[in-house]
């Protein structure tokens, strides 16, 4: 698996490069946001997943982000200094699939990087279509349609959603919603994030927002969708 880091700190960067060759990763290794995009339009087929710094010198992470989830379903991680949920949530809902705040363990690195892979391969064994009521999902196009139509979804709202599909008839907590989306124990959102979520998805997607038959509030468990 390779692996393409890119960190403009010199120190830090040869460090990782070091520990995830350690752990059997092959990496291509950037300092900067342009040597990055040469990267990316030359050689995106041959990596794995991405670590990009958010904030660099020519550029920035969510920059790169964008190129990548607008050519290819492959996973991305942050790295930042900024311990900010806003920061978190933009980043999240443009596709990136976890993030970790400087300083760090490497191991704790090494766990999220092995828990998006797993998390991609589980995916990958998934059915191609969904079909909730009158909403279907189409997990090779990653679209997602009501009556025919198609509704548009953040990353973050079309995880939640696919976690449902996968889950129908179960109730699941909101501590098994948060550890599914982030394979991490909630340590990115709290409960109001969360239920802002539910709260988008049923107003784009339930007939009545206000008395959801999709997405249902089981009280004191959770949600669940379906019977």
């Amino acid at each position: 698996m390779r692996i393409l880091l890119v960190e403009d700190d010199r120190t830090i960067a040869s460090g990782l490069e070091y520990s995830l060759q350690q752990d059997h990763f092959e990496t291509i290794l950037c300092y900067d946001a342009t040597s990055a995009r040469r990267v990316l339009a030359e050689r995106l087929s041959e990596v794995t997943l991405c670590i990009f710094d958010l904030s660099l010198p020519d550029g920035s992470g969510y920059d790169l982000c964008k190129i990548v989830k607008e050519r290819s379903d492959i996973p991305v991680i942050f790295l930042t200094a900024i311990d900010d949920e806003v920061n978190v949530v933009m980043g999240l809902d443009m596709g990136a699939d976890d993030y970790i705040t400087k300083p760090f363990r490497i191991r704790e690195l090494l766990s999220r990087i092995k828990s998006v892979l797993r998390r991609y391969n589980k995916q990958a064994q998934t059915p191609s279509n969904f079909e909730l009521e009158n909403i279907r999902i189409n997990t090779l196009e990653g679209k997602v349609y009501k009556n025919g139509d198609e509704v548009l979804l953040t990353a973050l709202e079309y995880r939640l959603l696919l976690i449902f599909a996968n889950h129908v008839g179960q109730v699941l907590s909101r501590n098994q919603l948060l550890e599914r989306i982030w394979d991490v124990a909630g340590e990115f959102v709290n409960d109001n994030t969360l239920s802002v979520y539910i709260k988008r998805l049923r107003e784009k997607l339930e007939d009545n927002p206000q008395e959801p038959t999709l997405i249902k509030t089981v009280r004191g468990l959770g949600y669940k969708v379906g019977d």
